[in-house]
């Protein structure tokens, strides 16, 4: 009995020896996992999924454990309220999501094709497909994502997501989403990407000094007992000389970095105060990763005063804001954050600064259609153009995080719908922290598109954008009858400019058609001139433009008739030549109107009723007239431009109608308000509104070709 007993024991032994390691991997791999330490995690799941192999071997199928990944039984797993799994199916689930969140695509694919099968889990199909989108394998992973949307077990959020990683593939086998035109390299080892990984370039001040991120020996530690300088983040800066060379990494030392990771910045010179600048940049500790935030360090000369903290309106404890990134006016911090309020995952947030470069009122989320459901991370607002570049694997991305822009649209006051910014820029591994020089030649991004001996580590890129071809067409026309207007003059002239755009006249052809080409980020003013018609003008900018673009700008001309046209609202004082306030408001737009038609000559008309002498009615209408003339010439009108003229009465006005057009009478002939007509009114009412009509100022072109004489 004793030596069965003993037998007994032995043969219980591995079992209790499998079960204590394996609850010990289990609680060290689950608290690694709810850290965010994937990598950590990923060895612990593997020696626990190892002990599972033992414990099958002596018959017992499986064991669960409690949600939150806490074990506290031997008996199940609930994941939520209504679902259990067993624990095999638990480990290899977490194996494979590991794989995911390390970037391990490759096993990662591996893993979900077999957990996809699991009943216990059926987002795995979904994740299975999200493996192969970044492993370049498009057509497989809208398989998996229809598959997917097709079953009865989805989430909506994942459904959601699905949806839209379907028109991200499709998106990725559209030969047109490959700019081939765009060059992209990776930049040179010794300089940025020495070590373990680099990204998050950002200006440093100029375009010629960059700020950037990197994990690489030789950087601030404290105990180097415990701490690796390679993999721990620091921020570094570098600057290009004329020839193009950058100079060696230089790092920013205490204390702006510290023994924690120190990691994408953003620079702030503080142009209202000279005296110093800032820097923002993102802080957190290994030991607690789901908290990190934005620092700021203020910097005078070339040294930094201890690091801050922000407030808690830019960081919320328990919570990630990271990315931060300053306007170019230096009014407003962009950050990214995944505090409550927000759109779901990381989303752009952005708050204003005050001139001494401190936070000033509450966080404002920059909302649909920006961020998504998912992760928007590294804004950067590119000021010339008015867009806003970010990263997303929320909306249309053909494989982890995309670059996306966005244009922001002042009238508005809105962002427009993201755009894919397309490959070679993007790929089907994680791009992101896009900047842009002023006129979107030159760029610069972080991807760990490229293999690492650690399996996955950011590097940055420079990138040569494609040439943009930017155009202007349009036609010339007649505004009241469209007829087409060729020989139409067209000057331009660049307002950010005092030099004259280089064709700065051009003549409509024989169909009123016109084509030129811009340059980036202008703004162009074009005047259209025709002989027997007034001008037009138009203002056109390729300021927001950020990819080759067609741009339609069509005139409409005014013909230049017979008639003279009314001055509405010139009123002088009872019985007198003298202008009221009124009508100079109105004659300061009648010289603007002159100074743009600066080839007229007119004649300033003035008009009494018929009640009175005619010898008295003509002398008040001369001085009225005149009275016009003197005002415009004492502004600066060239006396050869303008000339007075008083008709008193002997030029009745016409009938017109609300579009004052002449109203005509049964024989098709203009109906004059003449003495005649005006006494056969029926109501002294109306027999006063005609007579008002016909007490008028006008003027009426008497000549064209004028040219300023020379002093």
């Amino acid at each position: 009995m004793m030596k069965k007993l003993l037998v007994l024991f032995v043969a219980v032994l591995p079992l209790i020896s499998f079960g204590q390691s394996r609850k010990v991997w289990m609680y060290h791999a689950d608290e690694f996992y709810e850290a965010e330490d994937y990598y950590n995690a990923l060895l612990n799941y593997e020696k626990a999924w190892s002990d599972s192999i033992g414990l099958q071997e002596v018959t017992i199928p499986y064991e669960v454990v409690i949600s939150k990944k806490k074990l506290k039984d031997n008996k199940q797993v609930t994941l939520d309220s209504t679902r259990q799994v067993p624990l095999k199916d638990y480990i290899q689930h977490q194996i494979a999501v590991c794989h995911l969140q390390t970037f391990d695509y490759n096993r990662a694919v591996e893993h979900f094709e077999h957990t996809s099968s699991f009943k216990s889990y059926p987002e795995d199909v979904y994740h299975y497909g999200v493996a192969q989108m970044n492993m370049n394998n498009f057509e497989d992973a809208v398989k998996l994502f229809e598959r997917y949307i097709a079953s009865d077990n989805y989430s909506d959020s994942l459904l959601r997501s699905a949806q839209l990683l379907i028109t991200g593939c499709f998106f990725a086998m559209d030969e047109t989403s490959l700019k081939k035109k765009i060059v992209v390299n990776i930049l040179d080892t010794n300089v940025f990407n020495k070590g373990t990984a680099s990204f998050a370039p950002a200006y440093f001040g100029a375009e010629n000094r960059l700020m950037f991120t990197s994990a690489r020996d030789g950087g601030v530690i404290f105990d180097p007992e415990v701490q690796e300088s390679a993999y721990l983040c620091d921020l570094y800066w570098t600057e290009k000389d004329e020839k193009g060379n950058w100079s060696s990494a230089k790092n920013y030392g205490r204390p702006l970095n510290s023994a924690q990771h120190d990691a994408s910045g953003g620079f702030n010179k503080l142009k209202r105060n000279e005296e110093q600048s800032v820097i923002y940049y993102t802080k957190w500790n290994d030991d607690n990763r789901k908290e990190q935030s934005i620092y700021f360090g203020r910097m005078v000369g070339t040294k930094f005063y201890e690091s801050y903290k922000l407030p808690l309106s830019v960081n919320v404890p328990g919570y990630k804001s990271i990315n931060p990134h300053v306007s170019l006016d230096e009014t407003t911090l962009y950050f990214a954050s995944n505090r409550p309020g927000g759109q779901g995952g990381m989303d752009i947030w952005k708050i204003a600064l005050d001139e001494t470069g401190n936070i000033a009122g509450e966080a404002e989320n920059l909302g649909r259609p920006i961020n998504s459901e998912l992760d928007e991370v590294s804004p950067f607002y590119h000021e010339p153009s008015s867009t806003l570049f970010f990263s997303s694997n929320g909306l249309n991305s053909i494989g982890g995080l995309d670059i996306f822009k966005s244009t922001f649209y002042k009238d508005s006051k809105a962002f427009g719908e993201p755009v894919n910014m397309g490959m070679p820029i993007n790929s089907s591994m994680d791009d992101s922290y896009m900047i842009w020089d002023a006129l979107m030649n030159k760029g610069y991004f972080a991807s760990d598109r490229a293999d690492c001996e650690n399996g996955h580590c950011y590097d940055i890129y420079e990138v040569t954008n494609e040439p943009i071809l930017i155009t202007l067409e349009g036609y010339a026309y007649d505004i009241e009858t469209d007829e087409i207007l060729p020989n139409t003059n067209l000057n331009f002239k660049d307002i950010n400019s005092t030099i004259p755009f280089e064709n700065r006249v051009i003549l409509t052809d024989s169909a009123g058609y016109y084509k030129i080409t811009m340059d980036k980020a202008q703004q162009i003013y074009i005047l259209a001139t025709r002989t027997k018609y007034f001008a037009a003008a138009e203002s056109v900018t390729t300021k927001s433009i950020t990819k080759s673009t067609a741009l339609l700008q069509d005139f409409y001309l005014a013909p230049i008739g017979e008639d003279e046209i009314e001055i509405d609202g010139i009123e002088y004082d009872f019985d007198s030549d003298k202008l009221r306030d009124r009508s100079k408001e109105i004659l300061d737009e009648l010289f603007a109107f002159l100074q743009f038609n600066s080839n007229l000559v007119v004649e300033i008309n003035s008009h009494t009723d018929s009640r009175g002498s005619d010898s008295y009615n003509k002398d008040l209408a001369e001085r009225r007239a005149k009275s016009c003339v003197d005002y415009l010439i004492a502004k600066g009108m060239p006396e050869g431009r303008i000339s007075p003229k008083g008709y008193g009465e002997d030029n009745p006005n016409f009938l017109k109608d609300e579009n004052k057009k002449p109203v005509l009478d049964e024989q098709g002939e203009r109906i004059y308000l003449t003495e005649k007509f005006i006494k056969k009114q029926r109501t002294e009412e109306l027999r006063e509104n005609y007579h008002q009509r016909n007490r008028r100022t006008a003027f009426k072109v008497v000549g064209e070709g004028y040219v300023k004489e020379s002093l």
